[in-house]
C-alpha cells in the first residue's frame, strides 16, 4: 500500500513507456545526479585557472614565486631577445595589450638600455639584430655585421679608412653586396 492510501498494484493511468509514475518522477528543485559536477566549477575560463596559479622560477640562483601567467610572459620574453622573431612579436603584443588595458605609456616614449658584461658583446648584437652568427648551433661561431648597420656606422664615422680597415669591414659583414658603399670606399667585395 501506498501512503496516498491506494494499494501498490493499481497503474497510475498515463504511465508507461518515458512516463514515469509520478511517485518516482525528478521532484522539482532537485537534481537527478547529486554526486555530479558542482555548481560553478566551469565558470571561469580554464587558461585562467592554470595562468593564476603560482609558480616557482628561478633568476641568477634565487628563487621567487610568479603567477603562471608572468612566467609564460617572461619566457616568451627570453626568447624574443634569443633571436626568436615570433616570440618577439608576440611579447612585444602582450606588453602592448596590458599597456592599452593599463592606460599606460600613452605619449611616452621608451629608452631601453641593455647592460651587456665585458666579453659578451657578440651576445648582444643578435638578439639587437645588428650580427648574426655564422654557425647558429656553435656557442663560439664567428659573427657577422648585418648591412644597415655597416651603412649607419660609415655614415657616422667621419673619417676615411684605410684599405686594410676597408678590407676588414668587407670580412665582417654579413652580406658585402648589399652594403652602399660611399664615394671613397676603394676596396670592393
Amino acid at each position: 500500500m501506498t501512503l496516498e492510501g491506494k494499494p501498490d498494484d493499481i497503474e497510475e493511468p498515463g504511465a508507461g513507456y518515458r512516463k514515469p509514475p509520478r511517485a518516482t518522477r525528478f521532484a522539482k528543485g532537485r537534481s537527478g545526479n547529486p554526486a555530479g559536477r558542482p555548481r560553478g566549477r566551469h565558470r571561469q575560463a580554464p587558461y585562467e585557472a592554470v595562468l593564476g596559479q603560482l609558480v616557482t622560477i628561478r633568476e641568477g640562483g634565487t628563487a621567487r614565486q610568479v603567477t603562471a601567467a608572468e612566467a609564460f610572459l617572461l619566457q616568451l620574453t627570453k626568447r624574443g631577445l634569443e633571436g626568436d622573431g615570433a616570440a618577439a612579436r608576440a611579447s612585444l603584443t602582450a606588453i602592448e595589450e596590458a599597456r592599452e588595458r593599463h592606460g599606460v605609456g600613452k605619449g611616452e616614449i621608451v629608452i631601453t638600455v641593455v647592460l651587456v658584461a665585458l666579453g659578451s658583446l657578440p651576445l648582444a648584437l643578435e638578439p639587437l639584430r645588428m650580427a648574426r652568427k655564422l654557425d647558429r648551433y656553435r656557442e663560439t661561431a664567428r659573427m657577422a655585421l648585418e648591412p644597415w648597420l655597416v651603412e649607419a656606422a660609415l655614415v657616422r664615422l667621419g673619417r676615411i679608412l684605410s684599405p686594410e680597415e676597408q678590407r676588414t669591414v668587407i670580412n665582417a659583414t654579413r652580406t658585402p653586396h648589399k652594403v652602399r658603399w660611399p664615394e671613397w670606399w676603394s676596396e670592393r667585395p
